[in-house]
Formats: structure tokens, C-alpha cells, sequence
């Protein structure tokens, strides 16, 4: 079943920090017939070029369809919906067996928004002659569909849009079945937080209401949080967060540790997970011209997809310890705002001479994972919990730079490797997930481009070519050589919708992360012999 919902009262306005999914319910008997129905039904069939002659309504479809000049097998691309005798709606999709899995969500998705469209309160769900192996699988992905799909996301409409309160799915083993599907009710849960954050607005999600929220989420969850705030930070030396968060009137910014250690996590593997959580992007002195300002409440997508893989994690019982370290700030223009040409220290002690005040994610990220990763901080204790020790893998998140959505467009994100065995998992759980990514090189033969004459290093180079190279070489400095992958996250807006989900804001890299972590640690078991994986 749907997890229940929990709401965050810290604010008035603010809205809530989870929403609700449609309940489900399961119905042993299968769907024979649809001509009575009154509501909105997704009627699921594998590619064949005849429609079942046993198929609910098949008279009508194939009236629709010949007049349409449609074959049956092209239900696989393009979904057909019918009116009912009783005033309800049938959508009827293909699924082929042997397409990608991203294919398969597409398709789903376009097949379930011709129902939504109507902001119906429920929805049924049937798979017609198919294997039970196969019918499981489809029913999960359309479940899946279904729920990303159904939950609206915050609005400040009059007349906001209702969310999808019920969901039946019909020919279940028994009516208990709901239980099974309660892992990829928490993928889409989780999936719905990182696009719930994402789409609120930056008035409405300064640094300082983004804390607040998650620390009422850790709380809610039983995870340690410790927050290292502006003037901790100083004192500590991280120049790199601190250049970057300057610029802004009031002093919110922090760099957020979460910790999640279930039973036995000293025997688990532990993994980092890093977030970029600029809550609105400026540009600084290098102003960001007004096409490219707008939608810059969206610079903190990777702190939200860092921030629901965890929730993700946790529900999914995934045999993991994870410390998640979110760099929450804002990027603004002021008196006080770093400048180009400045020279700033990061936290391991690296001078950095400052070329674009716009390239500010790849500063923020190389402090924070200093804190993930560096050997002298394995002792920092967290409230109640076991002691913090290096990761055996770090993932970073980030709306990071626009050559990767010139590289790539919005279809795909980007990513970087350490080696080449996490770079072909990374790849694998694309494939899996539906969530595509792409890996990048990053030889070490890009690295002089970031030369100095005045630093260490430079922040980024005036022309711009391979940017998306150049600052993940920039943040392999400050990994301290620990396994680690870099997710460039130019698929986090996708104006038409991608994959499962239909917004333009995709929640890309929750679903992608369970799958990459899930085959990492079946890749650890293979390798070591590791019994808790």
C-alpha cells in the first residue's frame, strides 16, 4: 500500500512535504468486461497484430481504430482511448516485450496521461493475456506510472489540480497483493519528494525553510543531522562554500549531514551522497541574462534527488549505511558577493582562482565533499548515531553545467566515473531504471585547461568548451580518491515530460540510484563475498 502521508506545519506557507498517493486496492477477478464501467481504466495487452477476441470492447477499439487507419500493433507507440457506454473511459496500450525499459515507461506514461487528463479521483488497472511473469512486471511499471503521475505537484492556483486518491488493480492473486507493491510505492513516493522540492518557488524555499524541512523529514525518519552553518564553515576553513554563499543578505546557508545507520551498519558497505542545493541561482556579478535566470529556483534539484534516494533507501531496506551531505545556499549578487578574479581557499587547502562567478555548483560540491570524503573526518559523531567513516562509494548530484544539456539535451544526464566498472554499472542502471545517462570521459588530459598563474587551480575557463569535463576533473580533486560518481543532471527538466514522469521537472536519478545501488551491491557479493549484500 501507499505510505501514509506526513505534512510539515513549520510554516503557514509552507506546503506540504509529502503528498499523498492513491490507495490501492487489489481485485482477485479479472476485468472481462468494461461497457459498464463509469470511471477511467488502463487496459494493458502485449504488441500483437490481432486485438483478443476475448478482449473487453475489442467490437469498439476496432472501430476506432479502422477509422483512425490504425493496425492493432500500433497501440505500442501510440495509445488509443475510448468512450464507455456508461460515460467512462478505456485507454488501450501495447507494451513489446523485447523494447528498453524507458520505451516501456514512455508509452505508459502517454497511455495514463490520456486518463489524467480528466483529474479523475480513481483509476483501474488491467493486464489482458499475458504470461504472470510478464503481467507482474507490466503491473509494476504501470503502477509505477501511475502514482508519479497521479499525486499533483505544489501549486498556488486558485483551482490547484486534484491528485489520483484511488487505484484497482483487477486479476491480483489476492487482495492482500498490495503489499507487494509497496517497494515501488516508495520509489514513486520518493520519486515525488525530489519533483515536490524542486518545482517550489525560491521565496518559498529559501535556505533557511529548506533546513527546516529537512530537519522535521530526519526527525520523522530517525535520521542523525548535523548542520555545519556559514559561521562554522568559516571557521573551519571551507573558503569555496563560503565565496558562494557571501553574496546573500541573510546567513542560511549550510552544508546539511544526514545520517541513516540501520542495524548491523558496521558490517554494511557505506556510501556518500552529495547534493548541490542552490535554492536560487543569480549568476553573481556574471548575471545571468533573464532567458537563462528563470526556472534557477531548480539549482537545487541534486540536493532533493540526494535528499528522496535516501528516503528511497530507507524504505526500500536496502543493506547500506549512507551519510548524505546537502550544500544548501543561494548564489547572489551584492556588495558582498565573490568576484571575478578572486582568489579563495577550499576546505583542504587548495587556492582557487574564481573565472566565472557563475560556475559556482562545482565550489560548493568541492567543500562538501571534502567533508564525505576526507580521511580526517571519519570521527565526526551525529546525533545517536555510529561514527561517520569514509565512504566505499560517493555519488554527487548537480544541475551542474549547461555544456552537458548542449552535449546531451534534456533526454539524458550525463556521468562521470572514477573507473570503469562503476562507470558500466552507472550506464547498466540507466537500462534498467528507464533513466538514462551517458558516460563521459574525463581524461587527465583535460585537466591543464584549469591551469593557474595566480592559484592552484582554476575554477573554470572563460570559453566554456567541455565545461562539463573540466568540472568533473575540478571535483575528482576532492574526492580523496575514494570510488566516486558524478551525475551532471542536465535530465532534471524535460519540458514534454520523460520516461514514467509527465512534469517537466522528472525527479531523474531516484529511480536510477535504487537500480545502481542495488547492482553495486549485487557486484560487491559477487567480488568479496559480502553476506550483508
Amino acid at each position: 500500500m501507499a505510505p501514509s502521508a506526513r505534512r510539515d506545519t513549520a510554516h503557514s506557507k509552507s506546503l506540504e512535504l509529502f503528498s499523498s498517493l492513491a490507495r490501492l486496492e487489489c481485485v482477485t477477478a479479472p476485468m472481462h468486461d468494461v461497457s459498464g464501467e463509469t470511471g477511467h481504466v488502463l487496459m494493458i495487452l502485449s504488441k500483437q497484430k490481432k486485438l483478443p477476441d476475448d478482449l473487453p470492447a475489442v467490437t469498439q477499439l476496432e472501430c476506432v481504430l479502422k477509422r483512425r487507419e490504425m493496425k492493432p500493433e500500433e497501440l505500442a507507440k501510440t495509445p488509443v482511448a475510448i468512450d464507455l457506454a456508461h460515460g467512462g473511459c478505456c485507454v488501450y496500450v501495447m507494451l513489446d516485450d523485447q523494447s528498453d525499459r524507458y520505451t516501456q515507461h514512455d508509452v505508459l506514461r502517454k497511455a495514463v496521461m490520456l486518463l489524467a487528463e480528466e483529474t479523475p479521483d480513481s483509476m483501474a488497472l488491467a493486464v489482458w493475456g499475458v504470461t504472470e511473469d510478464m503481467q507482474q512486471r507490466w503491473v509494476r511499471d504501470a503502477l509505477y506510472v501511475m502514482w508519479v503521475n497521479g499525486a499533483a505537484l505544489p501549486s498556488r492556483k486558485k483551482k490547484p489540480a486534484r491528485s489520483l486518491k484511488r487505484l484497482v488493480l483487477y486479476g491480483a492473486e489476492n487482495k492482500n497483493q498490495g503489499k507487494n507493491y509497496a517497494d515501488i510505492a516508495a520509489l514513486a513516493q520518493a520519486n515525488l519528494l525530489a519533483r515536490q522540492l524542486t518545482v517550489m518557488p525560491a521565496n518559498e524555499l529559501t535556505p533557511a525553510h529548506y533546513r527546516e524541512k529537512i530537519r522535521v523529514l530526519a526527525k520523522t525518519q530517525g535520521w542523525g543531522i548535523k548542520e555545519f552553518d556559514f559561521c562554522t564553515l568559516q571557521k573551519m576553513g571551507a573558503g569555496a562554500f563560503c565565496a558562494v554563499a557571501q553574496g546573500s543578505h541573510e546567513a542560511d546557508a549550510a552544508i546539511v549531514h544526514l545520517s541513516y545507520n540501520p542495524s548491523q551498519s558496521n558490517m554494511m558497505p557505506r556510501v556518500a551522497l552529495v547534493g548541490k542545493g542552490i535554492c536560487f541561482d543569480t549568476g553573481g556579478h556574471n548575471l545571468k541574462p533573464a532567458r537563462y535566470m528563470t526556472g534557477m529556483h531548480e539549482d537545487m534539484n541534486g540536493s532533493a534527488v540526494a535528499l528522496s534516494l535516501l528516503l528511497a533507501i530507507q524504505a526500500l531496506a536496502l543493506p547500506v549505511a549512507v551519510d548524505v551531505w546537502l550544500a544548501i545556499a543561494q548564489n547572489h549578487l551584492s556588495s558582498r558577493a565573490y568576484k571575478q578574479n578572486d582568489i579563495i581557499t577550499t576546505l583542504d587547502g587548495t587556492h582557487v582562482e574564481i573565472v566565472h562567478t557563475d560556475a559556482e555548483g562545482r565550489l560548493v560540491l568541492a567543500d562538501a565533499l571534502t567533508l564525505a570524503t576526507r580521511p580526517d573526518e571519519k570521527k565526526v559523531k551525529t546525533n545517536n548515531h555510529a561514527e561517520q567513516t569514509q565512504p566505499d562509494l560517493v555519488i554527487d548530484f548537480a544541475t551542474l553545467t549547461g555544456s552537458m544539456i548542449t552535449a546531451l539535451g534534456t533526454r539524458y544526464s550525463g556521468v562521470f566515473s572514477s573507473d570503469d566498472a562503476l562507470g558500466h554499472l552507472a550506464v547498466e542502471a540507466g537500462r534498467l531504471s528507464g533513466e538514462r545517462v551517458c558516460l563521459f570521459p574525463m581524461d587527465s588530459d583535460y585537466e591543464p585547461a584549469l591551469d593557474s598563474k595566480v592559484a592552484d587551480i582554476k575554477q573554470c575557463t572563460l570559453e566554456g568548451d567541455a565545461d562539463h569535463i573540466l568540472a568533473a576533473r575540478f571535483l575528482k580533486r576532492y574526492t580523496y580518491e575514494r570510488p566516486w560518481l558524478h551525475l551532471d543532471l542536465s535530465a532534471a527538466n524535460c519540458s514534454d515530460g520523460l520516461g514514467a514522469v509527465a512534469s517537466g521537472q522528472t525527479g531523474f536519478g531516484v529511480a536510477w540510484g535504487v537500480a545502481f545501488l542495488s547492482r553495486w551491491l549485487e557486484s560487491r557479493a559477487e567480488c568479496c563475498g559480502d553476506a550483508t549484500t
